[in-house]
């Protein structure tokens, strides 16, 4: 008889439920899935929480496998040497294999007044407690949204929809990560929502007050409610519990998504910082990740060599309100080509990718193995970064 393998799950999220389900894989190991929140986020629809069309949220008992023990709770700290976690209730978990998949959230603004005033997005009780505050503020009343990422442009599209006067500081370029053909696209919808666009190096925000922001040529630009979207940051936990870790407190490891401190710790998602290169923080990445991370416990366990990182991009959806959206086509190594579709077939398209997200996690979760996006190439290009940067590496602790 196999003797039983322990290992935990630290997040919940999109890279936490794909790696849970597909440790099911195995009769002989035992998954526990540690996770602040009783239910599923769906982060990509967060804007659409703050809005009133989505709650953003999925009951565990669809996307999570019958055999993965959730643990409502809140690690504290992780004991490497003696290989358990401690709860914020107080307890202790055990492991034999760690996978760290805590995600990430709002970074700290650092800009004055931001902290006090504003309202970040990046979790669902930020959203929650964003959007009374939306709903109480007169109709007429300016929102400012800061940021011209994903979410910032999704936030603004989706309130101004809803009838909201809406200004979006970009503090920069409208959709960095947009090809100029497609950001003219979003462009164009932001404007017949009635969308202010703020674009250039002077639309940078300097400092926020409870009814303004500030931008750095002087301007101010008045708003009952300022919205933060700018940046994300990630849990101090790695770095607290003395694992080595990048300057944004990613986990370091090494391609096979092994901690360059410990092969009993294993990092996926938005957390991870494989050779020092991570990739873009996204669900896009989030998944195969998991899925990754599952598969190198896996092959550890059954005493094989772990596989390394192989993935693959396939571009940027954004909504653009209910009625519009646009996918941005990508190379593989994830930068922006001409091609892409907006309009009323990106708005569905859009629908699409978030729906068969979960399906994802649900076809994993009934099917463990099944899900193989993380197997497709994603081309020489990380090899060659990789080879140039000469990436960070340590002895491992076994």
């Amino acid at each position: 008889m196999n003797e039983n393998t322990d290992v935990v799950v630290i997040g919940g999220g999109y890279a936490g439920v794909m790696a849970a389900n597909r440790l099911t894989r195995r009769d002989d190991v035992t998954v526990t899935l540690i996770n602040p929140r009783p239910a599923f986020v769906e982060r990509i629809r967060l804007h659409q929480l703050v809005g009133g069309s989505d709650d953003a949220v999925v009951d565990y008992r669809d996307v999570l496998a019958e055999g993965v023990r959730l643990v409502v709770d809140t690690v504290t700290r992780i004991d490497a040497a003696g290989r358990g976690v401690t709860l914020a209730s107080g307890g202790t978990v055990g492991y034999d294999y760690l996978i760290y998949a805590v995600g990430s959230g709002s970074a700290d603004p650092r800009v004055p007044g931001a902290a006090e005033f504003a309202y970040p997005i990046a979790t669902l009780e930020e959203a929650e407690r964003l959007r009374p505050v939306v709903d109480a503020a007169p109709a007429t009343a300016g929102v400012t949204v800061v940021g011209a990422g994903p979410t910032g442009i999704e936030t603004a599209a989706e309130l101004a929809e809803a009838g909201r006067v809406v200004t979006l500081v970009c503090g920069g370029v409208l959709g960095p990560y947009l090809h100029p053909r497609g950001r003219r696209s979003v462009a164009g919808r932001l404007t017949e929502l009635g969308v202010t666009v703020l674009e250039g190096p002077d639309a940078t925000v300097t400092a926020v007050t409870r009814d303004a922001v500030r931008l750095g040529d002087g301007r101010e630009v008045p708003g009952a409610v300022t919205i933060w979207t700018t940046g994300f940051g990630v849990p101090d936990l790695a770095a607290r519990s003395g694992l080595s870790t990048d300057a944004l407190g990613r986990l370091l490891t090494d391609e096979t998504l092994t901690s360059v401190d410990d092969a009993r710790i294993v990092a996926a998602g938005d957390s991870a910082a494989p050779s020092g290169l991570p990739l873009r923080m996204s669900c896009q990445a989030a998944m195969p990740l998991g899925a990754r991370a599952a598969d190198t416990v896996l092959s550890r366990i059954a005493g094989e060599q772990p596989s390394t990182l192989n993935q693959v991009f396939a571009g940027q959806c954004v909504s653009l309100g209910r009625g519009a959206g646009i996918f941005q086509f990508a190379h593989r190594y994830d930068v922006a080509m001409w091609f892409h579709i907006d309009g009323r077939p990106g708005a569905k398209l859009k629908e699409f990718v978030c729906r068969t997200i979960v399906k994802h996690l649900a076809g994993e979760a009934r099917k463990p193995g099944s899900y193989g996006l993380h197997r497709v190439s994603g081309g020489a290009r990380r090899r060659r970064l990789l080879r140039a940067e000469r990436p960070v590496t340590a002895e491992r602790v076994a």
